[in-house]
């Protein structure tokens, strides 16, 4: 009760006092993220700070969600890392730039929404095949060595290079840096001083490899620094040209899906972290898609909302978009004012991080457990990592979704067959009575022959009859054409399928075909009811 009696202006000032504690810990935990994910992407470490401050000053600013942080992402370095040798750092800005333009279409087409309907085996796949390349390629920077380029090259060299680093082959003081930094990583929230896990694990690993390398003089190598106005550069006309072909289109839809699809699936996830406004999805891929294109014309790194630094500023306390401002303006603030600290922190620790990163990405525990109650969402989930590795981000992404099209359908297409043998409906048995007519149905009912096959009688045993219930679709078409084709041709059938809820086009086609040839073969009736319907 009494604070609900404060004064206006009280009330006003109290989220600062969360805001700003949570920025400097949302600052700490993002500059060496930023500064990694730079050197991972093959640009220099400054465009990652450019990125932050971008996603901190202006997304931060702009309604959407209110908590969470956005930045350069470890999801899109694989992909950066790729366009960037593919086709030069100068078109970076051009395919940055077109993707924040594509968000900007898709925000005001209120498409964001739609992303919540992909489903999460492809998004935690999706996560754990980019988590994965990002692993296996920054283990070779550990070593400071040079990584193959693809995927399953990276894999197949792992064995040799845990041989060089074992024998001392692979950059002895590199290795025991890096292996240093990761055992910091890992072990650091175990410790016991309070005080000391106050400070965000990354910081203090890259802080503690940096001052270890200045104290010894370190043979590793060590962020190039060349300064914010140097290495900011717009678009060139000139890398226009990577618009041009396919490849440089499915780059940039590439950037968006994934992007877009972090973005949404982060704020979905800080939702469920607080209690305060929830995020409005298609506002929030506008405000992505205005962060990214003004990162395109800077010529920096493509930006997403960061699941790492937003829980980190939701646990932090943070109350309002006040906190991941003052983030971008820490890190404008520091990259201004002490560019040359970057210059000490050694390649080895940013890949250490980054391999921390990439192993978190990959979700263990959801595996285990998709594996015990939903083994086709464990599959889908599988296929889609295994895909990104050994082709590439967006043809990855392309495989497990339609995996889990086909896999959806063929759930849903579950079809009953049932044959059972009619009692009281021997040899010689009239067509009339409880049972439908024998004769040759046409979509329009008529029958055709109903006299002819009254006849010639009911042929030699009971009647089968066959009910179908469930979904028809093409997808079980080999198991229904099965059961019919195995049906004797001397008994009378009768064909219900009334129970169906839907019957698909090739359904129909295979039924129908099926029925004339059984005429064709059998000297007992076929009634199908209620008819098929007319074949086109």
């Amino acid at each position: 009760m009494l604070r609900d009696r404060r004064p206006v202006r009280a009330l006003r000032a109290v989220p600062w006092r969360f805001d700003l504690p949570a920025s400097l810990v949302v600052f700490l935990v993002a500059l060496p993220l930023c500064v990694g994910i730079a050197v991972a992407s093959g640009v220099p470490a400054e465009l990652g700070l450019v990125t932050g401050i971008v996603g901190g000053l202006v997304v931060g600013s702009l309604p959407g969600s209110s908590l969470q942080v956005s930045g350069p992402a470890a999801g899109l370095a694989v992909l950066v890392y790729e366009a960037v040798q593919e086709y030069g750092a100068g078109a970076l800005g051009i395919l940055v730039l077109a993707t924040g333009l594509l968000q900007l279409t898709m925000g005001a087409l209120r498409v964001g929404r739609w992303f919540r309907a992909m489903s999460a085996s492809v998004v935690h796949g999706m996560l754990a095949g980019i988590g994965l390349t990002l692993l296996f390629g920054q283990l070779y920077a550990l070593a400071d060595r040079r990584a193959p380029a693809t995927g399953p090259e990276k894999i197949a060299g792992l064995p040799g290079l845990l041989r060089d680093a074992l024998t001392g082959a692979a950059a002895p003081s590199a290795v025991a840096l890096g292996a240093g930094t990761l055992l910091v990583l890992v072990f650091w929230k175990y410790l016991p001083a309070k005080a000391a896990r106050a400070v965000p694990a990354p910081l203090a690993a890259v802080g503690l490899a940096a001052a270890v390398t200045a104290a010894v003089d370190l043979p590793v190598a060590r962020v190039r620094v060349a300064g914010l106005l140097q290495v900011v550069q717009p678009p060139e006309h000139a890398a226009l040209g990577a618009l041009a072909g396919a490849a440089g289109v499915g780059t940039i839809i590439a950037f968006t899906l994934i992007a877009s699809a972090e973005t949404l699936f982060s704020a979905a996830a800080v939702d469920r972290m607080h209690h305060g406004p929830r995020t409005d999805y298609d506002r929030e891929l506008t405000a992505q898609g205005i962060g990214n294109t003004l990162c395109g014309l800077l010529g920096a790194l493509p930006m997403t909302a960061v699941i790492v630094r937003s829980a980190a500023n939701v646990q932090a306390g943070a109350r309002t978009r006040a906190s991941r401002v003052l983030h971008g303006f820490w890190l404008l603030l520091f990259t201004a004012l002490l560019p040359g600290v970057l210059g000490l922190v050694p390649l080895t620790a940013l890949a250490a991080v980054l391999v921390h990163a990439g192993a978190k990405l990959v979700p263990v525990r959801r595996m285990v457990g998709l594996c015990r109650e939903h083994r086709g969402e464990a599959v889908v989930l599988a296929v889609t990592a295994v895909a990104i590795i050994t082709t590439d981000l967006f043809q990855g992404v392309l495989i497990g979704i339609g995996l889990a099209v086909v896999k959806s359908a063929w759930q849903t297409s579950h079809l009953q067959i049932g044959v059972e043998e009619l009692p009281g409906r021997g040899p010689g048995s009239p067509a009339g009575g409880d049972a439908p007519g024998y004769g040759h149905r046409t979509a329009c009912g008529r029958a055709e022959a109903r006299d002819q096959e009254t006849s010639v009688g009911l042929g030699a045993g009971p009647v089968l009859r066959v009910r179908l219930s469930g979904n028809a679709t093409f997808l079980r078409l080999p198991r229904l054409l099965d059961a019919l084709e195995r049906l004797p041709a001397d008994r009378p059938v009768e064909l219900d399928w009334s129970g169906l809820r839907h019957l698909d086009h090739a359904c129909t086609v295979a039924l129908t075909a099926w029925a004339a040839q059984h005429r064709a073969r059998s000297s007992a009736p076929l009634a199908v009811e209620p008819p098929l319907p007319t074949v086109v």
